[in-house]
């Protein structure tokens, strides 16, 4: 029996060229990979995320892709969705031609678990579940009940507040990221200078939620939170649902939004505002001994 044709595998230099080769591969998903085609948008447009370059793979059998990934370091190894488990292999060995310790990966349910097994036999790895996430997608808004205050853009002078709320958001639901002042302030001047990030607010300042990495078609809602001695009273799912009317409003057809499995609050206001589950993710963190 004739062995099949090996798989091509291309490593596109920039992100445009990225696109080029795959955009039309993760477009054909776009919910599911809203995560990359928004990465893809924001690199184009100049973001960055350290002095590494992004890294980026391609895997083709024949004309078709089958199989794409991205890294912008020092962060995850993001598996798009679609790829197929043959190219699993292939992807991760050019990553070892320019990385030899990621930090961790992401992507689809079954699809990262087994390339997180792969990577830990090789490179003598423990691999753990670090979040369980769901990816979630509006088309239309769910009416919700009324909630005092009002959805306003985020200012330059709000910046020292929303750097402690910044804080605070890493501290709960990315425990393993830098959470200095420092960096949270970063990500506070990158949000307001976008003019993506609202807050909601009733007499004061109560609540935060943004949108930002434009896909062909739709928009990611996240940076949300609430201090928690505002929690409870309706602010976050009133901006959100406001934030991603206006989203709809200026012609995107879908919004989408990550969720923490383990919050099963923000799991059920999201659908309680018209947000339907599309695909499960896994966050694999990787520690050597």
């Amino acid at each position: 029996m004739a062995s099949a044709p090996a798989l091509d595998v291309t490593r596109p230099r920039d992100p445009k060229e990225f696109e080029d080769q795959a955009g039309a591969f993760l477009a054909t998903r776009e919910a599911e990979n809203n995560l990359i085609l928004g990465l893809i948008t924001g690199l184009k447009a100049g973001r960055t995320f350290g002095p590494e370059q992004p890294f980026f793979v391609v895997v083709r059998d024949g004309a078709a892709v089958v199989g794409a990934a991205m890294r912008t370091p020092p962060l995850n190894l993001i598996l798009a969705a679609g790829t197929a488990d043959r190219a699993l292999a292939s992807i991760l060995e050019r990553l070892e031609g320019e990385a030899s310790e990621i930090p961790g990966m992401s992507g689809p349910k079954a699809l990262v678990g087994e390339a997180a097994r792969l990577w830990s036999v090789r490179h003598g790895a423990s691999a753990r579940i670090a979040m369980a996430q769901r990816i979630y997608q509006l088309t239309a808004l769910v009416p919700t009940r009324p909630v005092p205050g009002r959805i306003r853009v985020a200012r330059v002078e709000d910046r020292a507040l929303l750097a402690t709320w910044f804080q605070g958001f890493v501290r709960e639901s990315m425990p393993d990221q830098d959470d200095s002042l420092e960096h949270v302030g970063e990500t506070a001047d990158y949000w307001v200078r976008g003019g993506g990030l609202r807050i909601w607010e009733d007499q004061v300042p109560v609540s935060m939620a943004g949108a930002s990495g434009a896909t062909p078609n739709g928009i990611r809602v996240g940076a949300v939170y609430t201090p928690p001695q505002k929690r409870r009273r309706g602010y976050a799912s009133a901006l959100v649902a406001a934030l991603s009317q206006e989203q709809l409003d200026a012609g995107r057809k879908f919004c989408f939004l990550y969720t923490d499995l383990a919050n099963p609050t923000s799991n059920k206001i999201y659908r309680e505002i018209g947000y339907e589950p599309v695909m499960d993710v896994d966050e694999y963190r990787f520690t050597t001994s």
